[in-house]
């Protein structure tokens, strides 16, 4: 990760952290990058969220990218998905999406798409970050080379027809919930659900601009659970700030993330022969059960790193057709190169429709662990996670689970902590096995 890029973008709060020069330069090194070698202009297209700094972003980057000699072409309000869609599909330089996915009105974020629909690369991030920190110049484009703005709505329609295409049933009769979290779904999603035929009821989906992911989508499910018991509908699906997430609800109320999910749609693939590698990509936080559930059908499984980017990588890597997280990313490779929230209730709508089931019978076969995960602040992550003795409690919790549970402890990526997490039959034993290791970790003095 570098100073200010993380894994998932720029992020920070609007004005504080992340501000309108930083996009300014963002636009200005990408427009000038990506025209330098080009004798044509260079195209970049930009979406955003709803929140009420976008714009002024996108105003930034615009500036930014025009005075590079670029053309900035402006979906406006869009999912993060739709951008990696148009820039791959229509002949863009990059994309950026403005949107700090499911964080609060306040912050906001820029994430960077390459050519291929794909997660910018780090060399390029890098090179971003130094000009950001004065240690280049580049040049002004002047007179005819100075690039201009479009409006590109119809980029935006294209992506939902794209959408609406990868259905292989009518929706006619079905009652569906949407949770559009205020955010960049809001028009999008009951579109498609409506054109698919569907009987489409929809939550927040009145965004001002600082009701984004407040009490909402898929970081507030409790809202569409009782939303689908109160309307008794059929299924209902919750989004995030940006759509690249998507948590469902079945007929019961009852919630089924992303690790539900990945069985659900893996178990489809496999029964039609079409799981590649007989293979579904998680990461290290994927349930317990869910794993459990896999060897009882005989599919592998792989585990990488938390985050969308790794899953990403290790299914380009190895051809890989599906993988996801917990949190609801779920990638599906023949139709897509990132997460898309809409996209996985459209591939759960078609399990459900083929299989004339219910996602409550569909999901049933998996015994969710109870999971209890405590953090521990810590004056250094190396040197508490590499300690003996706190090794060897780790190995006595593991020894202790054998086959009906696991512990995992992992370092931080952002703060100065340790992650302890237990998952087993019993809440009680996920507890007392957590305490356990965190009481060593204590004891022995690593902790702040």
């Amino acid at each position: 990760m570098g100073k200010y890029f993380g894994t998932d973008g720029f992020r920070g709060e609007a004005n504080v952290n992340l501000t309108v020069e930083h996009a300014y330069q963002v636009g200005r090194f990408l427009g000038w990058y990506y025209g330098k070698e080009k004798k044509e202009k260079c195209k970049v297209v930009i979406g955003k969220d709803t929140r009420r700094s976008s714009y002024m972003f996108e105003y930034s980057l615009v500036a930014g990218l025009t005075a590079s000699g670029a053309d900035a072409y402006l979906l406006h309000v869009t999912t993060t998905p739709s951008v990696s869609y148009v820039v791959r599909t229509e002949d863009f330089d990059c994309g950026i999406m403005i949107s700090a996915s499911h964080n609060p009105y306040y912050d906001n974020g820029i994430k960077l798409i390459n050519a291929r629909g794909e997660k910018m690369d780090e060399e390029t991030i890098l090179k971003i970050e130094d000009y950001i920190d004065g240690k280049m110049e580049i040049p002004f484009a002047v007179k005819d080379q100075i690039g201009c703005t479009v409006d590109y709505a119809a980029g935006r329609n294209r992506y939902i027809g794209y959408l609406i295409s990868l259905a292989t049933r009518s929706y006619k009769n079905v009652r569906v919930g949407l949770d559009c979290a205020n955010g960049s779904s809001w028009m999008i999603a009951k579109s498609v659900f409506d054109a698919l035929g569907a009987k489409t009821y929809v939550i927040n989906a009145e965004p001002d601009g600082l009701n984004i992911n407040m009490n909402a989508g898929s970081t507030h499910i409790e809202i569409l659970q009782q939303f689908v018991k109160e309307n008794q509908l059929d299924v209902g699906f919750a989004f995030d700030g940006d759509a690249d997430r998507c948590i469902a609800v079945d007929e019961n109320g009852n919630v089924v993330d992303g690790d539900l999910i990945l069985y659900i749609y893996g178990r489809y693939l496999k029964e039609q022969g079409k799981l590649d590698n007989n293979t579904v990509v998680t990461t290290i936080m994927s349930n317990f059960g869910l794993y459990k559930a896999f060897d009882e059908l005989g599919i592998n499984y792989e585990k990488t790193n938390v985050g969308d980017k790794y899953v990403y990588e290790s299914m380009v890597k190895n051809g890989h057709r599906i993988g996801g997280e917990q949190s609801g990313h779920i990638i599906f490779s023949k139709y897509a190169t990132t997460g898309d929230g809409i996209l996985t209730a459209i591939k759960m709508m078609e399990v459900m429709l083929e299989k004339k089931s219910s996602l409550a019978k569909l999901a049933e076969p998996v015994k969710i662990y109870p999971q209890v995960l405590k953090n521990v602040r810590v004056k250094s992550k190396p040197e508490a996670q590499n300690d003996p003795d706190v090794q060897n409690a780790v190995k006595k919790v593991a020894d202790s689970l054998g086959t009906s549970g696991r512990i995992l402890v992992r370092e931080s990526g952002t703060e100065p902590v340790i992650r302890v997490m237990v998952e087993a039959e019993t809440k009680e034993e996920c507890e007392s096995y957590v305490d356990s290791v965190i009481k060593v970790i204590q004891d022995k003095g690593h902790c702040e």
